[in-house]
């Protein structure tokens, strides 16, 4: 048996096994070279393509991703029982200018909902948030009674309500960070209008929340403490119904793609995550930003033993220094808590491929393609402005899937671009687009996947092509005219980053 694999980049020390799991003595040709393998290797594992001695640097993508623990030899399986991280301590890194080179600026639109602060919906949506957990039940019975009354009645995509367990003893900055998502939140442009579900007691104090909301229109907001009202779901039926008699004035239009601000997130990565899906959406990346949009990153700890691929990429120094204030601040939260900075990757990415997680980052960072400058750096919670520079956003947040995508959703992206090679039915609150990496993965699970990245290998298909294809769909999606999975099946939810005393 003759299986394939890939090497990536020349200055590689090891191939990506394409082909299904093979047996120990299977034969691989990887350029002119054979190779017998002496072990069973899963599919989407690398295969050592040079002698190693123990404790040399290894490559992938072109970089260090990790160090050998024992000599290994050409055609042997290189994972996690031969190989590990070098992440330690926090680093210092030199800027140099960055000039983007000059890219095409791509033609499309889509319709969109204006909104009075110049930012575009892609859904016309009501919102129900609440200020504390304790209220949680109410707000879904009541966001439930109110889009069974309006929802596809006079261009109400929907009701919906996205709870949190937090808000009741939260002190000190902690409680600024719930309150700054959820602000976030209720001014996000896929959000025709907003109801605040609070209890009456709670330390994230109704009014509080309400005045850290930045949204642009007043009117499309409302609210009430429970405590205060003899029949809370009435009350919040009925300030929905008021909420839906202004939004029933929107219509889409014409929108250009400079509108759009598109939100990229790997989880259930594997070993084919940096070969097909991640790169794909980074053409994407590189596109949007020609055409004057953005694309936003978050993952913090994904970007761990790659953010100098993006730091080179920097639009000016206070960008370049602000990222890595981020890097190492996020390297210091692991620290205080004693946890080492590279416990990452999960159990899941390391059974699909991933050895270290310099590894997983330089896949994951692909998602913010390879041309496109770096152009903010966002704190938690913090929205783009809404006429941003184009380019790529860092948003300061974890990976943890839910509580990722939900920061994605609070810098204000319209829809988010989930590439997976695991799979998972999550969805966010904004229109979560799920990109398999492999075939395999869209075959078994197409009420999850919404486009196959793993043509790219499996069936060869150029990755320029499969980008125009996945561009068509991204703009129907952004005009109504498709639903992602994750809408269809009614996966919608929230996560808040929590880092704090709850009294």
């Amino acid at each position: 048996m003759e299986a394939r694999a890939l090497k990536i980049h020349p200055d590689d020390d090891v191939a990506v096994l394409l082909s299904p799991a093979i047996a120990s003595g299977t034969h691989v040709r990887i350029g002119t070279t054979d190779y017998y393998t002496d072990q069973a290797i899963p599919s989407g594992h690398k295969i050592a393509l040079r002698a190693l001695a123990a404790g040399e640097v290894v490559r992938k993508f072109g970089q260090p991703f990790a160090r050998t623990t024992q000599a290994i030899a050409p055609g042997h399986w290189l994972h996690t029982h031969n190989a590990k991280t070098m992440l330690g301590a926090n680093e210092a890194y030199e800027y140099v200018p960055y000039n983007p080179p000059p890219s095409p600026r791509p033609a499309g639109e889509f319709r969109g909902y204006l909104r009075a602060d110049g930012k575009v919906g892609i859904r016309n949506e009501l919102w129900v948030l609440c200020t504390v957990g304790c209220i949680n039940k109410m707000a879904e019975t009541v966001a439930r009674e109110a889009h069974a009354k309006l929802a596809g009645k006079n261009g109400i995509d929907g009701v919906y309500a996205f709870t949190h367990p937090y808000g009741c003893a939260q002190l000190g900055g902690d409680l600024q960070q719930t309150r700054r998502l959820i602000a976030a939140l209720a001014a996000h442009p896929n959000c025709a209008g907003v109801l605040l579900m609070g209890l009456g007691c709670e330390n994230n104090a109704l009014m509080d929340q309400v005045a850290a909301f930045r949204v642009a229109d007043q009117n499309r907001v409302r609210y009430f403490s429970a405590q205060e009202v003899s029949d809370e779901i009435g009350e919040g039926v009925r300030l929905l119904s008021e909420l839906a008699e202004i939004a029933a004035k929107d219509v889409r239009t014409p929108q250009p793609l400079s509108k759009l601000v598109l939100g990229m997130k790997c989880g259930g990565s594997d070993g084919f995550s940096g070969l097909t899906a991640n790169p794909l959406v980074g053409v994407l990346s590189d596109r949007l930003a020609a055409a004057g949009g953005v694309s936003v990153l978050t993952e913090v700890p994904e970007m761990f033993g790659a953010e100098k691929l993006l730091m080179q990429r920097a639009a000016d120094e206070p960008t370049f220094h602000a990222i890595e204030r981020m890097i190492n601040d996020f390297k210091d939260y692991f620290r205080k808590y004693k946890e080492p900075i590279s416990e990452n990757p999960a159990p899941g990415n390391k059974a699909g491929g991933i050895t270290t997680l310099e590894e997983k980052s330089l896949g994951c960072i692909q998602k913010g393609g390879a041309l496109a400058p770096i152009a903010h750096v966002l704190g938690y919670g913090e929205p783009l402005a809404p006429h941003p520079k184009p380019g790529i956003a860092l948003a300061y947040g974890p990976g943890s899937d839910v509580v990722s995508c939900s920061t994605l959703a609070g810098a204000g992206a319209q829809l988010v671009l989930f590439t997976t090679g695991r799979g998972t039915p999550f969805g966010t609150c904004a229109p979560t687009f799920k990109i398999s990496t492999n075939s395999g993965l869209a075959q078994r699970k197409p009420g999850w996947i919404d486009f196959d990245a793993g043509r790219l290998v499996e069936e060869g298909i150029p990755l320029e092509t499969l980008a125009d294809e996945l561009l068509d769909l991204v703009i129907q999606a952004a005009s109504g005219e498709y639903f992602t999975k994750a809408e269809q099946n009614g996966c919608r939810e929230i996560a808040l980053f929590k880092d704090g005393v709850i009294n």
